[in-house]
Formats: structure tokens, sequence, C-alpha cells
């Protein structure tokens, strides 16, 4: 077990605690691996944390030691998608509930759409169109009673965020939504507070939608799509997006027009000083102070410290 009875800083991310969990319950080389280098980028750096991530080093020169000695190939597992974009979504479903006809709607993924279960045995991702950034749709294989890979939770548990998908044709709806949860709880997998309803389109679906929604309550956010006709399809990007609690940011030369073609993402919460690291080292070390425009003239050029919370479509001018 990595670090136990070790005190816990206070502020280690979802995402790095996520990683953690994954490292625990790896069993192969690559998996332990893969773990601990998502545990080594994800861990917030600051004094707090510097014994834990020299603690994450040595482990990682240890596994990577081994590996040169048994020659174990550094490929990670085929299963390991690297994120890419603003964040990576999860499509967690039953077999048949259309998570590849959604990706391949939403995305220029060739996924393989069929209409016998299983058709999906590998992670297939895809990139979405939301205004100016793209968030990595990922189609999973299903989670299902008849078989379930068994690498499924934890790539679920590495995803930014997990999306409940099912088929509001399903005869068996509520059994595969019940199984899906009790495998994520067993599994110590963040349970999806979305489920996109799928196939709104067809005869008597939607009073299966209310069904769901009688029974399961406030628990989900439901929202009916459609992967056919693409019904809703545009606010799924737009409630990922907010869901994956992230803001954009631009940032403006002094004396020149700002640069609103590719925004920097940054997480919700963050502050200016976190922005100027991600414009440029420099920029963090030696900040003096930044500017924020924003769209409204009342905040046009207003001086802001290093401490100042970022919000989405701010634009930043850094002074050093």
């Amino acid at each position: 077990m990595l670090a136990a009875k070790r005190p816990m800083p206070a502020n280690l991310t979802p995402d790095y605690l996520a990683a953690e969990e994954e490292f625990k319950s790896a069993q192969s080389h690559d998996e332990k691996l893969a773990a601990l280098e998502r545990m080594l980028a994800t861990i917030p750096k600051h004094k707090g944390t510097e014994k834990l991530q020299a603690d994450i080093k040595r482990r990682l020169a240890r596994l990577r030691k081994e590996s040169q000695k048994k020659g174990t190939s550094h490929a990670a597992p085929f299963w390991l998608v690297r994120r890419e974009g603003a964040g990576q979504v999860a499509l967690v479903g039953p077999p048949n509930a259309g998570k590849s006809s959604l990706v391949a709607r939403l995305t220029h993924a060739h996924a393989e759409v069929a209409a016998y279960p299983f058709t999906t045995r590998a992670p297939m991702p895809g990139m979405m169109n939301y205004e100016d950034v793209q968030i990595q749709l990922l189609d999973l294989p299903p989670v299902s009673s008849e078989f379930m890979e068994r690498w499924l939770p934890q790539v679920i548990r590495m995803a930014n965020l997990g999306v409940l998908v099912v088929g509001l044709d399903d005869p068996s709806v509520l059994e595969d939504i019940d199984f899906i949860l009790q495998t994520l709880v067993e599994h110590r997998t963040p349970v999806p507070e979305l489920m996109l309803c799928n196939k709104i389109d067809l005869p008597g679906t939607a009073d299966t939608l209310a069904a769901l929604e009688d029974l399961y309550g406030p628990r989900f956010r439901y929202l009916p799509v459609s992967a056919a006709t693409g019904a809703n399809l545009d606010r799924f990007a737009r409630e990922a997006f907010a869901a994956l609690g992230i803001v954009r940011m631009y940032s403006k030369p002094p004396g020149k027009p700002a640069d609103l073609s590719r925004p920097y993402i940054l997480r919700r919460g963050q502050t200016v000083q976190d922005a100027a690291k991600q414009v440029h080292k420099d920029f963090a070390d030696n900040l003096r102070f930044a500017r924020l425009y924003r769209e409204s003239s009342a905040h046009s050029g207003m001086m802001v410290e290093r401490t100042h919370v970022v919000e989405d479509r701010d634009i930043l001018e850094f002074h050093i």
C-alpha cells in the first residue's frame, strides 16, 4: 500500500485520490506504473506535498528500473487512454444503450455501431466540440451482468467525468441501471450524476423517461437525447462542460488584442497565479499584477491580484 499511515494533506484533489485508488487496486506492473505516473501528474505541487511527491518519484524510479531488468515493455495497457482536450468524459452504460452512436454523432471518431450487444471491446476516444474547446468522449464496453472487462472500473475512475447512458427502448433498463450502480459502488468508482436517456425519438420512450425520473428522483440529472436525430446533443455538450468544473481564460499581451482562438483551461476556483503559470513559467515567478478584461465594460482593464479567482471567459493581461 502506498504511504500507509501518512498524514493526509488537506487539498489533495479528487483526480489524485482516484489515481491513488487505482494504484492500490493495480495488479500488473504496467497498471501500477500508469497509476503512479497519474498520481505524480495530478498531485498539487506545493510544500505540503513535497515528501509525498518524493515518495511517488522513488516508487516510479524503482518500477522503471525493474522494467529494465526484466525487459518489461514500457507500453501502457491498451485500455489506458491519454486524456486530451478540456477533459475526458467516460460514457458508462449497458449493452445497446447507444454509446457508440452518440460518440459517432458527436465526434469524428469511427466508432463501430451495430444492433448486437458488446460491439465495443476497447475504449474508443473522440473529440466533441463545445464552443471553442474540445471535450474528449470515451466510448466504453458495456457494464453488464453477462460480462464486464475487468479493467473497466479503473478506466471510469481515471476519467474526469462519468456519464450514465441508457436506452429508453430497453425493457431491462431498470435492472441495467441497478446493476451498474451496484458494480460502481463495489469497485469504489464514482457514480455518475448525469443520465443520458438515449433514443427519445422512439415511440413510448417518454413514458419510460417519466418512470425513471419518478423512481430515481434527484439522484440523477436526466437529459433525454437521440443519437439518431441529434436531439439535445448540443445541451449535452453544455452540460458536460459545466460538470467538468473548468473555466476558460484568454491571454492578452499588453497593448495588443487578446488571442481568443485558443483558451487556456483552468479548474474552477483557480487563480490569476495559476493562469500565469499556464501561459509561461516566468509569468508565474515574476508576476506583479494582471489586468482583467471582460465583455462587461465595468471590468475593462481592472487591476487584479495574484489571488483573484478566474471566471469563465476572463481575459487576462499579465504584467511582470
